[in-house]
């Protein structure tokens, strides 16, 4: 076996390396070494090295959603890739950027801004990284128009569990070969390659926009004047449904374009939610934004459109019947996020995640604990039912067969 003082200097002729502290645990498994490439070439002499010592690496940006998923079988090795950072290449006139995974989304779209174009892509936690976002399949309100991150990804770099450096995509909206890499890596947690560059389309920054808010008594009526403007010709950029514990329901539409005819869609907005709706250039504080905190009790749920209002009601009555105080926030396209206090009954909050996985299984949604403390990880099966198991399975031996990209981090310890 290899001694620890040889590892470190084994890691630190290739790239900076160090002893990992305790706060560089992953999910509550402490970590043993840190390193922090500048470069693809130095991840791939990293995952080469690892490979040869039978170390276990976990990739990490900015850290933001470290605790999601589950916990992984080991951490030797914390691969920080904060150090692959910048804006490679932006095509300003073809609207593409080509990006390292480091890079925080703020700076990318700061980069971008300059030329009065964006990245369509929600950040709901501030300091999320590129990789980091699309590693955990980050998305928000404004999915209703722009898409998801695996929708505005065309090209991607990544490096194998072996070091072998391999790309995907391109600079064209359209290119598929064999794999499409960018799609198979977006949500998978790290556990099949270390993504260190991107290649997104983008879009112009629209040149007005506005907020249109509505607050209503409970989820069914929410859940209704969600629907009634996702079917409308409005054609908003976003509709968000926000439920707090007292049970009522504001819908947030944003709507997007030229100056002279954003009034009649306004309007539009107002009359489809209600008289007292409410409009303005700022969004709610809470728009775009986890309604729970990085140690509390975080849910994502999936359903169709129609699905958003009865797991709003099923939310409700749950935490109603437990008395658990329970926030439900997100894109009425079909993705919620339910969070709650750290400290909530592991039992109340089983409870829940079965009842609401009742209901989704009727809008071909999902449920799946992002984040719990270990009481609650405990008692809940945190990815639950999930079709196409066998297919990830393979699809993880055949490009990690020796398991050692965040092994355990993604549904079926995968």
């Amino acid at each position: 076996m290899t001694a620890a003082g040889d590892v470190l200097d084994d890691l630190a002729k290739v790239t900076t390396a160090r002893p990992a502290a305790d706060d560089d645990a992953v999910a509550g498994v402490p970590a043993r070494w840190v390193v922090t490439p500048a470069s693809t070439d130095e991840v791939a002499e990293v995952l080469r090295l690892s490979s040869q010592l039978s170390l276990t690496v976990i990739n990490r940006g900015a850290g933001t959603k470290l605790g999601w998923g589950g916990p992984p079988l080991s951490a030797d090795v914390v691969l920080d890739v904060t150090g692959i950072s910048g804006v490679v290449e932006h095509a300003a006139g073809d609207l593409i950027v080509v990006v390292r995974a480091g890079t925080p989304l703020a700076e990318l779209q700061d980069a971008v801004a300059v030329a009065g174009q964006q990245l369509a892509l929600d950040s709901p936690l501030p300091r999320a990284t590129v990789g980091g976002a699309l590693a955990t399949s980050t998305s928000g309100p404004r999915r209703v128009l722009y898409g998801t991150a695996r929708d505005l990804l065309i090209g991607i770099t990544f490096v194998r569990a072996d070091g072998v450096v391999a790309h995907a995509g391109g600079k064209v909206v359209k290119n598929v070969a064999g794999y499409d890499f960018g799609k198979l890596l977006t949500g998978s947690y790290g556990t099949l390659a270390v993504i260190t560059e991107a290649v997104f389309r983008l879009h112009p920054r629209p040149a007005a926009h506005r907020f249109v808010s509505a607050r209503l008594p409970d989820a069914a009526s929410g859940g209704r004047a969600a629907l009634g403007v996702l079917g409308s010709q409005l054609v908003p950029s976003a509709v968000e449904v926000d439920q707090g514990p007292d049970g009522t329901v504001t819908v947030t539409v944003l709507v997007e374009g030229v100056a002279a005819g954003l009034e009649d869609r306004v309007g539009a907005a107002r009359a489809q939610l209600c008289a007292d709706a409410m409009d303005g250039e700022e969004p709610p504080d809470h728009f775009g934004c986890y309604p729970f905190t990085a140690d509390g009790i975080g849910l994502k749920v999936t359903s169709s459109l129609t699905g958003v209002g009865p797991v709003l009601a099923a939310a409700r009555g749950t935490a109603d019947m437990h008395r658990l105080p329970l926030h439900v926030r997100g894109s009425a396209a079909g993705v919620l996020y339910a969070g709650a206090p750290s400290d909530s009954d592991p039992a109340s909050v089983r409870s829940l995640v079965e009842r609401l996985r009742e209901v989704v299984s009727s809008y071909g949604g999902s449920v799946t604990v992002l984040t719990a403390p270990a009481p609650v990880r405990d008692v809940v099966d945190v990815w639950g039912p999930v079709g196409g198991l066998d297919l990830m399975r393979r699809l993880k031996q055949e490009m990690d067969p020796d398991r050692r990209l965040s092994p355990g981090r993604f549904v079926g310890g995968i």
